[in-house]
């Protein structure tokens, strides 16, 4: 098993370099910190020696160092390889996370990777990479219970074991949030809006989460039904947790257009890592 964490020297991929070391020692995987290092000067119309690309690969390779130090001591029993390449930070990292378990950035950076994290970069990272990835913001804490957003659609496959487990490795509480339209549309003026609680509802989701009570007993488990849009509901819920999980595809109120306002306003709101899985 295997952790990538990208970092660009920034104060925010350095908070990613940290829990990306915690969480490849919670998965018992190894790390590998990433570069990718900017090179579109060296296809401009001036005549730059490739002494420049020399001096370029070597900040790159000390980035890379300082970053592997600082996660050796928080995990220092860990095993940690490096890379750095010169290129695109998307196909780069792409490239990088072909076979990982996960791949882990920061949420906010410079040139290489991170330029605009929370906006097409992260969206294309999310939609493209072969593997889950975490955007780790600023001051996220690592205590506090995994979250996790859900609908009936066959996302929740995905969402549901990555979430158990976390929560499982965190020996914490596992808080599954579905969000969903009410019977009655919120514009009928005058009609009492009906419990989020709905029998009905309450028994799909049930019946979605027991094999995984099965598979893991040790998680204590809640479950939250709301009326609220699934953005509103998950960014509250992220105030006091360790991780939020969700999908990256999905239809219905928690997942509608995942990757354009749910996931969007989870990374730009979120007070924890947030986990995209595929």
């Amino acid at each position: 098993m295997s952790v990538i964490v990208a970092t660009d020297g920034t104060e925010a991929a350095t908070v990613a370099v940290t829990w990306a070391a915690a969480e490849a020692r919670r998965r018992r995987a190894s790390l590998r910190i990433v570069y990718a290092y900017d090179s579109d000067w060296l296809e401009s119309r001036y005549d730059i020696g490739a002494e420049y690309l020399d001096v370029a690969e070597s900040l790159a390779k000390a980035v890379v160092a300082d970053a592997r130090d600082r996660a050796r001591a928080a995990v220092p029993d860990l095993y940690i390889e490096t890379d750095t390449r010169p290129g695109p930070a998307i196909p780069r990292l792409i490239e990088w996370a072909e076979g990982a378990d996960l791949l882990v950035l920061g949420s906010r950076g410079r040139g290489g990777f991170t330029g605009m994290l929370l906006g097409s970069v992260s969206q294309r990272l999310a939609t493209h990479a072969p593997c889950p990835v975490a955007v780790v913001r600023d001051g996220a804490s690592g205590d506090g219970a995994v979250v996790a957003g859900v609908d009936d659609s066959p996302a929740a496959g995905q969402v549901l074991p990555t979430a158990f487990a976390a929560a499982a490795e965190r020996d914490t509480t596992l808080i599954v949030i579905r969000s969903y339209l009410p019977a009655i549309p919120r514009w009928l003026a005058g009609v009492p809006m009906p419990p989020a609680d709905d029998p009905a509802e309450r028994s799909r989701l049930e019946e979605q989460l027991a094999p995984w009570r099965k598979r893991y007993p040790q998680v204590r488990l809640e479950t939250v039904l709301t009326h609220d849009g699934a953005a509103a509901a998950l960014v509250e819920a992220t105030r006091h947790a360790a991780l939020t999980v969700v999908g990256s595809h999905g239809h219905g109120t928690v997942a509608a257009a995942l990757l354009g306002s749910t996931v969007l306003q989870l990374l730009h709101h979120a007070d924890c890592p947030v986990m995209v899985v595929r």
